[in-house]
């Protein structure tokens, strides 16, 4: 397996929060991320994919190679490497059965970036490990039982009482469904601190590319693999604990009739998936109320009057929310720079938005409210109100 890219180095915040946190209201601690040290980058990625799946078809190259440009990405993190090929040359084989094989990879693979993650934010918040009362575990690459939630406990050493909540397959949007459920834990359960992980890989859809899955060419050129890790809790102790975002309001959503837009399934060659071109036109005629929702709590009205932490599932959607909200250039500036540096890595890549944020609305005269939002398969929506504190 890969080793893990990261630095146990802790940024220093301030002891006070420039606004006073809502008593009872969860707020994120601490953050930390994890990257396979395999660098992809963009401008190599066609090379390497093509040499490594042993393709010959010249147009299926030059699509990937339009793909590339068109991401917007620059670098990715891949725990694919050439030693694993070499190991399993199976996994570029059309046809393979390789569920088993891809398993064997990816399970321990993405518990040890979820450690690694979780050791970084758990150093950043400064208290005992004995303290997490909570984890939420979540990812769409893993599949056994007991669960990586399990593996993960064990490995930070956490309490043999900890409550344990593990959510499975839920794709890019599983961040944010991660702090709803965790906000929720956290709000019920005084005192309590909550551990949310989350963890990716692409090596249960490695494939060579093939004319009749158009959409295993998308993935080679937008996703990446990577771990993220937030602390979250309600009423932070004073001069120990440094939280950064309110979770105020959640919802989730489901669009009927449209199940089929993105549609994953497992076989015996891993993961497949398929992406309804329709997907941006689906999420653009339908944001708006969605977004209204969630600024009602607050009685927000201007879209503009917020900052926005936006999973980046892809520029067009990028590009579809900020026509469609009429929102100021780089109100979504942190969403393209972590598409920018890491890629679509699913659930993750919300909390490498929201760490770009953190240090965004560190800025003078930076704005109270945003929202967190993600889109996924239902087409499922989620959305946070959020509050800098």
């Amino acid at each position: 397996m890969s080793q893990i890219n990261n630095t146990l180095v802790t940024k220093q915040y301030p002891s006070t929060t420039r606004r006073t946190p809502t008593p009872g209201k969860a707020t994120i601690l601490a953050i930390g991320k994890a990257l396979p040290r395999q660098l992809v980058p963009q401008d190599r990625l066609v090379e390497g994919y093509i040499r490594d799946t042993k393709c010959d078809d010249l147009a299926i190259k030059e699509k990937l190679e339009r793909l590339c440009k068109t991401t917007t990405v620059k670098t990715r993190y891949t725990v694919m490497s050439k030693e694993i090929l070499e190991e399993y040359p199976e996994l570029a084989t059309e046809g393979s059965p390789t569920i088993k094989q891809r398993l064997e990879i990816a399970n321990p693979a993405v518990v040890e970036m979820a450690k690694e993650a979780s050791l970084v934010c758990l150093k950043e918040w400064g208290r005992p490990t004995k303290d997490i009362t909570h984890i939420v575990y979540v990812s769409s690459s893993e599949i056994r039982l007991p669960g990586g939630d399990l593996y993960l406990a064990s490995e930070l050493g956490l309490r043999n009482d900890v409550g344990r909540v593990m959510l499975y397959f839920l794709g890019c949007y599983g961040g944010v469904t991660g702090l709803r459920v965790a906000k929720d834990i956290a709000e019920n359960n005084p005192g309590s601190r909550v551990l949310l992980t989350t963890s990716e890989t692409t090596i249960l859809g490695f494939r060579p590319p093939s004319k009749d899955r158009p959409y295993d060419l998308v993935g080679a050129a937008l996703f990446g693999d990577g771990a993220a890790a937030v602390i979250i809790g309600t009423d932070p102790i004073l001069g120990k604990e440094m939280p950064f975002i309110e979770l105020n309001y959640a919802i989730q959503q489901f669009l009927p009739g449209t199940h089929d837009v993105i549609d994953g399934r497992l076989s015996e060659e891993g993961i497949n998936f398929k992406l309804g071109r329709d997907l941006p036109q689906k999420i653009e005629d339908n944001i708006e109320e969605f977004c209204k929702k969630l600024m009602a709590k607050a009685g927000l009205k201007e879209y503009n009057d917020l900052f926005w932490a936006v999973h980046p599932g892809g520029p067009a959607i990028l590009n579809r929310l900020e026509s469609i909200l009429n929102l100021k250039d780089r109100k979504l500036e942190c969403s393209r720079k972590a598409l920018v540096d890491f890629g679509n890595v699913s659930s993750n890549t919300i909390f490498y938005v929201m760490e770009y944020m953190r240090e965004e609305l560190k800025k003078e005269n930076g704005e109270e409210w945003g929202l967190a939002l993600a889109f996924g398969p239902g087409i499922t929506f989620e959305g946070i109100l959020i509050r800098s504190l």
